[in-house]
């Protein structure tokens, strides 16, 4: 079967997921960056993240073997994402607190801040995995990404505590516990 890149990348575009900035120094020591929406956790035992760079890319040379950070882009930061999506619109404002070795973005809804740990082949793209040093959080709301337009969080449903799935290691989800017979009462 014969799948066409096209209709692959619609199809896919309906996974809803966050935007991030990935910075690093470039050239001369200057900042540089890209918009990316393939990001992920890894780890929490070594601290690790996931980022998938196109290999055409100039950043995808560069995290390879320097300091990089991923700006999770608060819902006010459209203008910016496109900015480094390649249509640039403003004048980009530092973090003048960002001492990890990686320069980090003003306004951003988190930096974390990591160090090379590995990179693998991942087709048209590089899979580099980066190790926490450190992060930062900060309050807002994220800025969501879905069928090819920038989306917010709507505000009409109440949030779900998530704190294991009945595949994790404590194996005791809410769902799980539902179904679980009621313990006997003394």
């Amino acid at each position: 079967m014969s799948i066409d890149p096209r209709e692959l990348r619609r199809c896919l575009g309906h996974f809803t997921t966050g935007v991030t900035v990935i910075t690093c120094a470039g050239a001369g020591g200057a900042p540089h960056g890209a918009t990316v929406n393939a990001f992920t956790a890894v780890s929490l035992d070594p601290p690790l993240v996931l980022v998938s760079l196109d290999r055409r890319s100039r950043l995808c040379g560069l995290v390879e073997a320097t300091p990089f950070t991923v700006n999770v882009l608060e819902a006010s930061q459209k203008e910016l994402a496109l900015h480094f999506a390649g249509r640039p619109n403003q004048d980009v404002v530092w973090d003048a607190e960002s001492d990890c070795g990686a320069p980090q973005l003003a306004g951003a809804l988190a930096h974390i801040a990591c160090t090379p740990w590995q990179h693998y082949d991942g087709g048209d793209h590089v899979l580099y995995v980066g190790e926490v040093q450190q992060f930062r959080i900060h309050s807002g709301q994220p800025l969501l990404f879905h069928t090819g337009k920038f989306h917010h969080l709507g505000g009409d449903h109440d949030p779900l505590l998530w704190d294991d799935s009945a595949d994790g290691p404590g194996g005791m989800s809410w769902f799980s516990q539902a179904l679980s017979p009621a313990a006997p009462q003394p």
